[in-house]
């Protein structure tokens, strides 16, 4: 699958976006929210792809994701990959479903029956689960997705990537805005396009912006079957 064209900085907004995202990533769900309000508003075309925190943070001598028969997100991905290949509108709603389903509700997408039963929930066949993990193919087009990103120099989610060749991380951020203010953030974003070598722009965060982001990703933390890692940035 090739990546979207994009319209140039210098002839407006992006028409397209490629948003790299792992079901597992808190702040990626969050930005993702936002990405769908710019998309509501402005008509964009959001290409829904893959990033596996699983195997970035993987520690030397442990099994890649793809080596287990079941692996968290890198799963729930290759649900999203075999959806994607009916129609890419599935992997879209399967991405919305199931981030709310971790991030929101609680729940735990990451458990082959929690995602059997997210799958019923959406009028779909729950025998898609066991389908897209029985397809060793599923996983090649995770890996594909992963690996662009790391070609352009990415390293975690949500990464946004335009044309092919230009990749942004972010933006992180809780209480994502909604109608206008969406869409204002999605010019100030784009505008770093024009920017080539612009790397970073970072807010320090105080003790009340962590309890903030603590409060906002609750259900995560009491439905998470594994241990957050967050790394510097390069």
């Amino acid at each position: 699958m090739s990546e979207p064209a994009s319209a140039s900085p210098a002839s407006g907004s992006p028409t397209s976006v490629a948003f790299h995202f792992d079901v597992m990533c808190p702040y990626a769900y969050q930005t993702s929210l936002w990405m769908r309000e710019v998309r509501d508003h402005t008509g964009v075309e959001v290409d829904w792809r893959f990033f596996s925190l699983e195997e970035v943070n993987r520690v030397e001598g442990k099994k890649h994701p793809w080596e287990r028969e079941w692996s968290y997100g890198w799963s729930m991905m290759r649900v999203g990959a075999y959806l994607r290949r009916i129609d890419p509108e599935l992997n879209d709603r399967w991405y919305a479903r199931a981030g709310r389903a971790l991030h929101v509700d609680g729940l735990k997408p990451h458990r082959p029956e929690v995602a059997e039963a997210l799958l019923a929930e959406m009028d779909l066949d729950p025998g898609w689960v066991r389908a897209a993990i029985d397809d060793p193919t599923t996983g090649d087009e995770v890996k594909a997705d992963h690996d662009a990103v790391l070609a352009l120099g990415g390293w975690g989610v949500p990464t946004l990537v335009f044309g092919g060749d230009q990749a942004l991380f972010g933006p992180v951020l809780i209480d994502p805005p909604t109608g206008d203010a969406a869409v204002r953030l999605w010019h100030a974003v784009t505008a770093w396009l024009e920017f080539p070598h612009l790397y970073e722009l970072q807010r320090p965060k105080r003790p009340a912006d962590i309890d903030a982001i603590a409060t906002a990703f609750t259900p995560y933390f009491e439905a998470r079957d594994w241990i957050t890692i967050q790394n510097d940035t390069p």
